[in-house]
């Protein structure tokens, strides 16, 4: 037997991007103190279902929790992918939590993946599922991903705190590695593209939304075009909720995102505040105008992928072949300036961040780490 060598960490902070960057650097982990101090200590139900997710679609990992759910031992497997597979993601976090992460680990597969996932498809603290299919898929394109078997169905929607959403993940696998990019044009907003859902309550909301974006948006630009996705039955899931999920496209082919969900606050989550409770339930005019402005803002950083997209930008840069990558991105998010710090530590990776004051965006400059798919070849 082999003694395995763990990298220790500390903290509940960044746990899945930690796992996922363990996972697609083979380095065994040992992390300890996760929220000793807190009413419920220990890993949190979306954190554990996100193990069991690792499990599901790798060989030979594994995972062991102390007692208290305050340390982490988590040794790595082998990915395997394969089709028709299913995953509850549970209800303290919707399914974009989980999709970033699994579009990543479906590339180093041996198989092509195929995943069914349930439980929350729109809320207002992670990326919906519209966003996910119309920004985060055209951007996976750019680092030589095949388009064909790379697509996300939404099934039905499920709305918190009760859920009831489903999706069909598919991720092909990339026969060697990725392609080293050169992505610093963003080019000019061309056309705004955006889609407004409602799942059990009137879909009058929806038209709502849509005039109060339309009314800020065509002051700026003419091609604007949002489309109503009403849900009824059995295809609205368990909540009643409604929300917006718009994109920019530009003249360089990038795609800036920005989206937002309407609903009643989950009940068991600790993590919501009082003041945000009250905030969730806007009304659909105040929900259009602030989704619009947002979006503009995303606009005015500058870069070529929006602030929630950075840090997926940087490890698929982190992971291409040894060759240069050079992207261009407006304003680093705190999220953004954790993942560089996690590649250096998991994949040697550095990055040279040069600003631009002139624009005010930043240009980042890396050589891949050069992981190849190994999964095809091990096993």
């Amino acid at each position: 037997m082999v003694k395995t060598s763990y990298m220790r960490l500390k903290g509940s902070q960044q746990l899945r991007q930690r796992l996922l960057l363990s996972t697609l650097a083979g380095t065994a982990i040992l992390i300890e103190d996760i929220r000793p101090d807190d009413t419920w200590p220990g890993l949190r139900p979306h954190e554990i279902s996100f193990l069991r997710l690792l499990e599901n679609i790798t060989d030979d990992c594994v995972v062991e929790i102390n007692e208290t759910g305050t340390k982490l031992k988590y040794k790595p497997g082998v990915l395997m992918g394969g089709r028709h597979l299913v995953h509850d993601c549970g209800l303290s976090r919707s399914i974009g939590y989980f999709l970033e992460p699994l579009v990543v680990l479906g590339l180093f597969g041996k198989k092509p993946l195929s995943i069914k996932l349930k439980g929350i498809t729109n809320d207002s603290k992670d990326p919906s599922v519209d966003t996910f299919r119309s920004t985060t898929l055209p951007m996976l394109k750019r680092f030589g991903v095949p388009s064909e078997g790379l697509d996300l169905k939404i099934e039905s929607r499920g709305s918190p705190p009760e859920g009831g959403g489903e999706v069909i993940l598919s991720v092909p696998m990339i026969q060697n590695s990725l392609s080293a990019i050169t992505w610093v044009d963003e080019g000019m907003v061309k056309r705004i593209r955006g889609v407004t859902y409602s799942t059990r309550v009137s879909s009058q909301f929806e038209n709502t939304m849509i005039h109060a974006a339309r009314g800020i948006f065509n002051q700026l630009l003419p091609d604007v075009h949002i489309a109503t996705d009403h849900k009824s039955g059995s295809q609205a899931g368990k909540s009643p909720g409604y929300g917006i999920s718009l994109v920019a496209e530009t003249t360089s082919g990038c795609f800036m995102s920005a989206d937002t969900a309407v609903c009643h606050a989950r009940g068991k989550d600790t993590d919501v505040l009082e003041d945000e409770e009250q905030e969730e339930l806007k009304r659909p005019e105040d929900v259009g105008e602030q989704i619009a402005s947002v979006l503009l803002g995303e606009i005015e950083q500058g870069g070529v992928v929006d602030s929630t997209h950075q840090g997926l930008l940087f490890l698929l840069c982190a992971l291409c072949p040894q060759d240069v990558s050079k992207v261009r991105v407006g304003k680093l998010s705190p999220y953004g300036i954790e993942t560089l710090r996690h590649i250096r530590d998991f994949l040697g990776v550095k990055f040279v961040i040069t600003p631009e004051p002139t624009t005010g965006t930043v240009i980042l400059k890396c050589i891949g780490s050069g992981l190849k798919n190994l999964s095809r070849k091990i096993s």
